[in-house]
């Protein structure tokens, strides 16, 4: 299983984040280095990562903050404080921004392979993501980018309708936020890509306009939501 995990790797310290990027990939950990928060984030929203390695200490972007906003984007992936702080505050906030463990320097390589091991076995259901989804009485098939009505008739989605519509179908009944969709599927939130995945909204609003139990509501400066009642 480990060979199929990507970690991204925040630190910057340069001959520590060499030394560790090389061990993790010597496990079979396809590995990204990053010297600053901003630059990690960066990376984050234009890859798939399963796996996040943070120092807390670092210019640009901190580890926290860094961490804040990778919870936004995903809220499942594994995170890894990696500190030299040994302060229980630091600590208690690390957990509070959804780490899944902390680790302080100096430590061994063992140890940090035995505590990524620990973390990917514990989350390892909560990563695996649906691709198949009911929606009222239609049937989304995210692989095949194809939405079925229970009547037999099917609509071939372009990628980016298939993508807006697994982020709004994995949080059926709850807001997507805005924010999160457009760095997800556009990669930067800005004015004209807004404006775009308003344009997608509306088409896919059109997929579903024969079936009254569900609407897709926008959710004045917030987002999404893809609401059925049932």
């Amino acid at each position: 299983m480990e060979d199929q995990i990507n970690v991204l790797l925040a630190e910057d310290d340069k001959n520590l984040g060499t030394i560790l990027k090389a061990y993790l990939e010597a496990k079979g950990f396809p590995t990204t280095l990053c010297s600053d928060g901003h630059a990690a984030l960066e990376k984050f929203k234009r890859n798939d990562f399963d796996f996040c390695i943070l120092d807390v200490m670092m210019p640009v972007m901190d580890g926290f903050t860094l961490a804040a906003e990778i919870r936004k984007l995903d809220k499942k992936i594994p995170i890894l404080f990696l500190t030299a702080k040994a302060m229980q505050d630091d600590k208690l906030k690390g957990f509070e921004l959804g780490a899944d463990d902390y680790l302080t320097k100096p430590f061994s390589m063992e140890e940090l392979m035995l505590r990524m091991k620990a973390i990917i076995r514990r989350s390892a259901e909560d990563t695996v993501r649906l691709t198949v989804f009911k929606i009222g009485k239609f049937t989304f098939d995210y692989n095949r980018q194809l939405l079925t009505h229970e009547n037999g008739e099917e609509s071939k989605l372009t990628s980016k309708e298939s993508e807006l519509l697994r982020l709004l179908s994995e949080n059926l009944n709850r807001v997507l936020d805005r924010s999160v969709a457009l760095n997800k599927i556009w990669y930067d939130d800005s004015y004209f890509n807004a404006r775009s995945m308003d344009v997608y909204i509306t088409k896919l609003r059109k997929y579903f306009k024969n079936d009254s139990s569900i609407e897709l509501m926008n959710v004045h400066g917030v987002g999404f939501k893809l609401l059925v009642n049932e």
